[in-house]
């Protein structure tokens, strides 16, 4: 058994006020810095609307430039321009959509999680 005497708790509690403190200082930075990037960003007249990867180092992007959207492939070393895209023929994204996807597969991962517990229970009664 190991007896901790009361400067080891007080070290330990120190510690841990600590340790919150940086995560929560860190946290407001990052999202600081999130913010000022994205204020740099707005009105301007070139904006990566999509990138997917095709390779290893390798993607395609389409560019609003204006109201002109043309397609990038884009690789560690060049960026080589494909052509134009009519703005028509793109699928319009909602925002909001990718978060309440995750939303919905993490409730579901939740569940299961719930009826496997559940179900371990009532194998062991």
């Amino acid at each position: 058994m190991i007896i901790l005497s009361t400067s080891a708790y007080a070290q330990l509690i120190t510690v841990l006020v600590v340790f919150v403190i940086v995560l929560a200082v860190t946290a407001v930075v990052t999202k600081w810095l999130a913010n000022y990037q994205r204020g740099k960003n707005v009105g301007r007249n070139i904006e990566v609307i999509e990138t997917t990867g095709i390779a290893n180092n390798k993607w395609m992007q389409i560019v609003r430039v204006g109201k002109t959207f043309k397609v990038l492939a884009v690789s560690k070393d060049s960026v080589t321009y494909l052509g134009d895209i009519d703005p028509s023929e793109l699928k319009e994204v909602k925002p909001d959509g990718s978060k309440s996807a995750f939303k919905s597969m993490f409730e579901k991962a939740l569940k299961k999680d719930k009826d496997s517990s559940v179900d371990t229970e009532d194998k062991q009664l």
